[in-house]
C-alpha cells in the first residue's frame, strides 16, 4: 500500500511516498480503508525532531476518517462497510498518512452522515485535545468564563465551539484579521494579541487554554481568578511558572485517546456544533507541501490529506 513515510529527520522535503505491506487487524481490532487523514503540529515537530517517537524510520499521522474493511477476532463494535473515524492512539500509534491502518476497534466511532470524510479527519485529535484540556482537566462548566489562545487555530478553533456546547463564557485571542471568524464560531470575546496585552485586558477568568507556550503561560497566571486552572498543551514546563503561589492550579495535557469523548465529539458534529474549517486540502502524495503550509504559523483551522477521491 502506499504511505508517507521519512528515514531521517528533518525538514518536509524527507517526507516521501513509499510502498509498504498492508496491515492485518489482530484480536480487537478493525482495519480500516483510510479516506481522509488529518496533519496536526504534532505531526511536523515528531518529523523535525523524532519526538516521543525516537528514531525514523516511520509513517505519521494520528487523525483518520475511512471505511472499516475488515476485523479481528472480538472487534464487534463496528463491521466491514462502516464509515468511522477516530485518533490512533497517540503517540505510539502512529501511521494515519498511508491508504490503511489498522487500530483496537473503540479507537473509532460511527462518522455522522451529515459530514464527510474531510470533514471527519480533521477533527479527533484536536477535538480530543481541546475536550480533554477544557472538560475533563479544566472542568469547565456553564457560565464560567474561559480564556482560549490561538483561538482561530487547529485545536482553539474547536476548544471556542466545546467551549460555548458546555454553556462558557469564551475570550480568544488571534489577530485582528482572524476576528470575524472567531466570532464567528461563537466566541463572546476576541482580542488582538499584537496590539493589546491579554494579561491587562482579561481578569476573573476560570480556565485557560494554553496551545502557544512560551512566556503565555506565566502571562496567563495573571488572568485567572483565585482558584482558577491554566491548561498547557505546549508541554510548557509549568514548574517555572509558581501556579500555586499565584493561587491558580497549572496542567500540562497529553491527548489520549477516549472512545466516549469521541462519541461526544460525533454528536456534537452530527447536531452541526461542532465543525472543522478547513484551512487546506491536499492529495497524500502533497504531504510535504501540508507540512510546509502548516509551519508558517498562520493557518485558520486544519490541514487535511486525501486518500480516497
Amino acid at each position: 500500500m502506499r504511505a508517507i513515510g521519512q528515514d531521517v529527520l528533518g525538514g518536509p522535503e524527507v517526507l516521501k511516498e513509499i510502498e509498504i505491506d498492508k496491515p492485518e487487524p489482530g484480536p480487537a481490532e478493525v482495519l480500516v480503508r483510510v479516506h481522509a487523514a488529518g496533519v496536526n503540529p504534532t505531526d511536523w515537530k515528531h518529523r523535525t525532531h523524532g519526538g516521543l517517537l525516537g528514531a525514523p524510520p516511520f509513517v505519521l499521522g494520528w487523525d483518520v476518517s475511512g471505511v472499516v474493511e475488515a476485523t479481528g477476532l472480538g472487534a464487534a463494535l463496528h463491521k466491514p462497510g462502516d464509515e468511522v473515524f477516530g485518533m490512533l492512539p497517540y503517540p505510539y500509534g502512529v501511521g494515519a498518512h498511508a491508504e490503511y491502518v489498522t487500530a483496537p476497534s473503540r479507537t473509532f466511532v460511527r462518522k455522522p452522515a451529515n459530514i464527510d470524510h474531510v470533514q471527519a479527519a480533521a477533527l479527533p485529535l484536536a477535538a480530543l485535545t481541546a475536550w480533554q484540556a477544557l472538560i475533563d482537566v479544566g472542568g469547565l462548566r456553564a457560565g464560567q468564563r474561559v480564556l482560549i489562545h490561538a483561538a482561530a487555530g487547529g485545536v482553539g478553533h474547536l476548544a471556542v465551539q466545546i467551549a460555548k456546547a458546555h454553556g462558557a463564557y469564551v475570550i480568544g485571542t488571534a489577530r485582528a484579521a482572524k476576528h470575524d471568524f472567531v466570532r464567528g464560531l461563537g466566541a463572546d470575546e476576541v482580542i488582538d494579541y499584537t496590539a493589546v496585552d491579554f494579561a491587562e485586558a482579561v481578569q476573573g477568568v476560570d480556565v485557560v487554554l494554553d496551545g502557544i507556550g512560551g512566556d503565555y503561560g506565566p502571562r496567563s497566571l495573571r488572568t485567572l481568578r483565585p482558584g482558577g486552572t491554566l491548561v498547557s498543551i505546549a508541554l510548557s514546563n509549568l514548574a517555572d511558572m509558581d501556579a500555586a503561589a499565584a493561587g491558580v492550579r497549572g496542567e500540562v495535557v497529553l491527548v489520549e485517546p477516549d472512545h466516549a469523548i469521541m462519541k461526544e465529539i460525533a454528536a456534537l458534529a452530527e447536531a452541526g456544533r461542532l465543525r472543522a474549517e478547513l484551512d487546506t486540502v491536499l492529495p497524500l502524495a502533497d504531504a510535504a507541501k501540508a507540512h510546509e503550509r502548516g509551519e508558517t504559523g498562520r493557518v485558520q483551522g486544519k490541514i487535511v490529506l486525501t486518500v480516497v477521491d
